[in-house]
């Protein structure tokens, strides 16, 4: 493991934080840490392109999959939130945080942000740099690359065209990849990681496991599913029903709920 640059990748992380940092003061808005979490990783991964003098096919498809991931990520969010208050997620931590939120957020918003994406990005470190031919298990890491960029994407599109809709307020969402899945893109990330982790494996890089376990705690249990379910039935009325009928996460065929089947008989 390049210790030097891996670290080098942690200080120019903390540094777009921290001017970022600044930007929300002057918003008094930190929302915007969210459109900044993808690029994190695509700042890593230029760090450990930079590192090396040439870089290997496997080097050029990672970086350009972490970009192209990265970027739509981003510009999603920001896309999103353009205009609207601060999420209420921050709320929820400003107001218990106060007095001197302003300050504090700079390691309890960015800076720790800014470390959990350090620790996920590992595999990228030999991913990108190592010169290892490519085998079959880049083909499989590209192929479930594609499954969860799919998901993600796909389940982003289609999640903003619903709420574009006139009478989607208080609804929920259940066709598609949601009819699947609650959350198609939770795990469409959870796949894109491992699937950087396969590259890693391929390259040599098997003891970055860490990264997509962190991943997948902080979708299941932290900043994804968890936190998002706790609230949503108390705006959606309907998603009982749906949580009764649809997978949280891996997806799988629809189960028929028990007030449907009371409702045949």
């Amino acid at each position: 493991m390049d210790l030097q640059n891996y670290l080098l990748a942690l200080y120019v992380i903390l540094g777009v934080g921290a001017v970022a940092w600044v930007a929300s003061i002057v918003k008094r808005d930190v929302s915007f840490v969210d459109s900044l979490w993808s690029l994190f990783f695509l700042v890593a991964a230029a760090v450990f392109a930079a590192s090396v003098e040439t870089l290997s096919p496997r080097g050029y498809l990672v970086f350009a999959l972490v970009a192209i991931w990265a970027l739509r990520l981003s510009g999603y969010i920001t896309v999103r939130n353009w205009g609207e208050p601060e999420d209420y997620r921050y709320q929820s931590i400003r107001a218990h945080n106060e007095p001197g939120f302003a300050w504090k957020a700079l390691y309890i918003v960015f800076g720790l942000q800014g470390v959990l994406a350090w620790v996920v990005a590992l595999p990228l470190l030999p991913a990108i740099t190592s010169t290892a031919s490519l085998g079959w298990i880049d083909v499989l890491a590209a192929l479930l690359w594609s499954v969860g960029f799919v998901f993600e994407a796909g389940g982003d599109y289609q999640l903003a065209k619903f709420k574009r809709r006139a009478d989607s307020k208080g609804k929920v969402l259940d066709s598609g990849l949601w009819r699947y899945t609650r959350h198609p893109n939770y795990f469409g990330d959870f796949c894109v990681w491992w699937s950087f982790y396969l590259f890693a494996v391929s390259a040599g890089g098997w003891w970055s496991i860490a990264s997509p376990i962190v991943m997948s705690l902080l979708l299941l249990k932290v900043s994804g599913v968890a936190m998002l379910e706790k609230t949503i039935s108390k705006r959606r009325p309907e998603y009982a029903a749906y949580i009764r009928q649809t997978n949280a996460f891996f997806p799988g065929p629809r189960r028929v709920s028990q007030d449907i089947e009371e409702a045949k008989s």
